[in-house]
């Protein structure tokens, strides 16, 4: 049998963002792995096979975006049935300059569960991205695939932490004991499975915020980089709580749309690690609305778009494009145990990546591990069911 050929692509006059500023260069894709970067000379075909040439003529060059929280599965459902938000498609994330993402349950893990969850993964694994899990949901007892949460991450790769939600009328109300050991056992899972094992907490507006966190790392022995807060900027005091926590040692994740970069600006001025802030788009997750009494109003749904809605903003409040996109390319891939692999530009690691128009920021063209996904702002691969029917 011969061997396939592997696709070979030569970017030329790229603005490199890798994301901190490189300048104008060349750079040679070779399979999935980026093989070079810097002025490149002709790359004849040879035994590589085709060489395709793509001049970018000076627009930006970044890491693809890793987006850290997504339904993929949908969520949602806190308005009935008919309030379930439909499964993301391929497309719908690639358009988004995403090539990473990291799917978790919400609410409701009982039409929709982890073994669901998992397959779906798999499936968008398929079709090109690279995929990660959260076992567990909102509830407490934490469901989980094999019994236990730090079996879930030892076991299945694809599986990092756990999920838990803190601080909402729609979680459990985990005690401290609940949280203390569910934060024990993905320690333990992660150092056992070689994954980083976060912890990671829906955050709801409730008065307790970060409470329960801090109450973590009071009585335990358990470091702040094993927990993961999310949606932290949904009040001024928990926005100010996740500074702390920062400060203490954890990453903190903000979600992602305009008024994020407000919120984002806010942790860089008061002195927090800029390395430990990320942002997810918290995709295909219900944005329900409540009164008062906590009686459903109606709800949106999330969208990955909202990530480059974020950097733009952030650019036009005079925030460098690199420091811009750190949070969801660099920050994000440290985080979650991809550092070296994802969120970065240099030789050797994945071929994930996101062109930005030099005029308007706009996404351009996406590749995910070597292959075209989005080209000249149009999909070039669609999921397996997007256009069937």
């Amino acid at each position: 049998m011969d061997d396939i050929p592997l696709e070979v692509t030569l970017i030329r006059n790229a603005n490199i963002l890798a994301p901190e500023e490189r300048g104008s260069a060349d750079m040679l894709i070779v399979g999935d792995k980026i093989a070079n970067i810097g002025d490149i000379g002709s790359v004849p075909p040879s035994v590589l096979g085709h060489v395709e040439t793509i001049d970018l003529d000076g627009d930006y060059l970044a890491p693809g975006f890793i987006d850290g929280h997504v339904h993929i599965l949908g969520g949602g459902g806190e308005g009935g049935p008919a309030t379930r938000t439909p499964e993301i498609t391929l497309s719908g994330i690639t358009m988004a300059g995403v090539t990473t993402v990291v799917g978790v349950l919400g609410t409701d893990a009982t039409s929709r569960g982890l073994y669901a969850l998992l397959a779906k993964a798999r499936g968008l694994q398929y079709e090109g991205l690279t995929t990660l899990v959260y076992t567990g949901a909102y509830q407490v007892p934490t469901p989980t695939l094999l019994g236990s949460v730090r079996d879930d991450i030892i076991l299945f790769e694809s599986i990092i932490g756990a999920k838990t939600a803190i601080s909402d009328h729609r979680s459990s109300q985990p005690t401290a004991e609940d949280l203390r050991y569910l934060a024990s056992e993905c320690r333990l899972g992660g150092m056992l499975g070689g994954k980083p094992g976060l912890l990671h907490v829906h955050v709801g507006a409730g008065e307790d915020g970060l409470s329960p966190l801090f109450d973590i790392l009071d009585h335990t022995d358990i470091p702040a980089s094993q927990l993961y807060p999310t949606h932290i900027a949904r009040t001024p005091d928990l926005l100010r709580q996740a500074r702390d926590l920062n400060l203490a040692g954890a990453t903190v994740d903000l979600t992602a749309g305009k008024q994020a970069a407000g919120a984002l600006v806010f942790l860089w001025d008061e002195g927090a690690d800029p390395d430990r802030i990320t942002l997810s788009s918290d995709a295909n997750g219900s944005l329900p609305r409540f009164d008062e009494r906590g009686n459903f109003l109606g709800l949106g749904v999330g969208s990955p778009k909202s990530l480059m809605i974020t950097v733009q903003e952030l650019v036009k409040r005079g925030a460098s494009l690199s420091e811009s996109i750190a949070p969801i390319t660099s920050n994000a891939a440290r985080q979650l145990g991809l550092a070296g692999k994802k969120g970065v530009l240099r030789r050797g690691a994945d071929a994930d990546l996101v062109c930005l128009n030099k005029n308007d920021l706009a996404i351009k063209h996406v590749w995910a591990q070597g292959q075209f996904m989005v080209r000249d702002g149009a999909p070039a691969v669609l999921g397996t069911f997007e256009g069937v029917g």
